[in-house]
């Protein structure tokens, strides 16, 4: 490429993202034929939504014309359309994705590799409707997440976890599943790796966490579905590891995930203070009143769970070792969140995404529906409670004066028909439209 040819695409460049700046920075209306108030998990009918420099300034009942806002102010026609603030999913990983060739590629591709393909991941999960994830595990995130925020690539608000915590030859550590010769040249991982045996290690692990530049602290409680290891449920933390997390994770300011799928692992975190389960599989009513006590967040995950049992049928999809776990644990996900939310347990939206294909995060909605959910509180789940998980409450999660822009449209009744939210229309992040329709 000639030094011309590249001057010429910077300037192109300078130029797209100075218009879209101004576009944002002018005052635009949406006028929407329905209204999801978050709050309350009901439509308000007919209001119009101001957005000014990113950020709502007006909800009104009453239409207001673009021509009240000044001379360069723009509409934007979503009369037939629900607005809903933009949705949140509170566990994904965008620096993978599902394939039979997922075990075998670390052995081939770099950490670059997976960089890029994770800028594809963020774009099409922005383009679902998602513009606010949580990726709970993934250094190459913590990169994607700054070049979002600095607007050289497009892609949701991330909250990252950065590397997830494991015990040793525990569902997150690296070195599972590749022989002794190639482990011992690589070294065995420690705190710095997110690999912890005991109390002082789990705290150096949650300071390297800060070091990295992480939002939010991972650990994986239990044994999980697609490590190379036996166990799906087994405990894997002891109670006093979890609390050194915990307490550790305070001081910085951090929230605590964890990946759980059997019972006595999610007790351990549960009691140990982590702020929500992820998974869930194996909750009982036990369980169920310890969260109620403590307070503590489900993220169901139910579309992995759908997924990894569907493709465990699939010879070849999933290495032996890891096929009955998927097809065993992957098929009760649904029938748990369903029980979960019967018991009263919070519940926030999550999907796994990156277990099963970006992009499709919103299916969630219609299995959250079919495990006895209600649709509004399925909308909630992915609005407000995801915010209030989130700790950005302030900022996410409604359509609300001062909060971000951050506004998607379907066509028709999400309440009537839950499986709108699968071809969602618009897509704004922060008063800038990213998909129109």
């Amino acid at each position: 490429m000639s030094v011309h040819h590249r001057r010429a695409q910077f300037g192109l460049l300078a130029v797209s993202l100075i218009a879209a700046l101004a576009a944002q920075a002018a005052p635009q209306v949406m006028h929407c034929g329905q209204v999801f108030d978050a709050n309350s998990a009901r439509l308000l009918g007919a209001h119009s939504l101001v957005v000014e420099d990113g950020r709502i300034t007006q909800v009104s009942e009453n239409r207001v014309e673009a021509s009240s806002l000044g001379s360069d102010a723009t509409a934007i026609d979503l009369s037939g359309h629900t607005c809903l603030p933009g949705l949140i999913d509170m566990h994904v990983h965008l620096g993978s994705q599902t394939s039979p060739a997922a075990y075998s590629e670390g052995f081939r591709m770099n950490p670059e590799d997976y960089a890029l393909r994770s800028v594809g991941y963020a774009e099409t999960t922005l383009k679902a409707g998602f513009t606010t994830v949580r990726d709970l595990g993934g250094l190459q995130t913590i990169a994607l997440r700054n070049a979002i925020n600095e607007g050289r690539v497009v892609g949701p608000r991330i909250f990252a976890a950065g590397k997830s915590l494991a015990t040793t030859g525990g569902h997150a550590d690296p070195r599972n599943g590749i022989n002794r010769e190639l482990a011992e040249s690589l070294g065995w991982p420690g705190p710095e790796e997110g690999v912890v045996a005991g109390p002082y290690e789990a705290r150096r692990a949650v300071r390297q966490r800060y070091k990295e530049g992480s939002d939010v602290i991972k650990l994986t409680a239990t044994g999980g579905v697609l490590s190379f290891a036996k166990s799906g449920d087994n405990p894997q933390f002891m109670e006093d590891e979890i609390r050194a997390v915990v307490e550790t994770a305070r001081d910085y300011g951090f929230k605590v995930a964890a990946h759980a799928h059997g019972k006595e692992g999610m007790r351990r975190a549960v009691a140990a203070g982590v702020d929500s389960i992820e998974h869930g599989t194996y909750m009982d009513e036990d369980v169920f009143a310890l969260m109620r006590e403590k307070g503590t967040w489900y993220v169901p995950t139910i579309s992995a769970g759908v997924f990894v049992s569907e493709k465990a049928r699939e010879i070849g999809y999933y290495p032996e070792i890891v096929r009955p776990k998927a097809e065993r644990i992957g098929a009760l996900i649904q029938a748990t969140a369903g029980r979960a939310q019967a018991a009263g347990v919070k519940i926030a939206f999550g999907t796994d995404a990156g277990v099963f294909p970006h992009g499709d995060n919103a299916r969630e909605f219609v299995l959250m529906v079919e495990a006895g959910m209600p649709a509004n509180l399925a909308l909630q789940s992915a609005t407000r409670n995801a915010a209030e998980l989130l700790g950005e409450s302030a900022s996410l999660g409604s359509l609300e004066v001062g909060k971000y822009a951050d506004v998607v449209a379907v066509a028709g009744n999400p309440l009537e028909n839950i499986a709108l939210m699968r071809e969602v229309q618009f897509v704004m992040k922060a008063g800038a439209v990213v998909k129109a329709p």
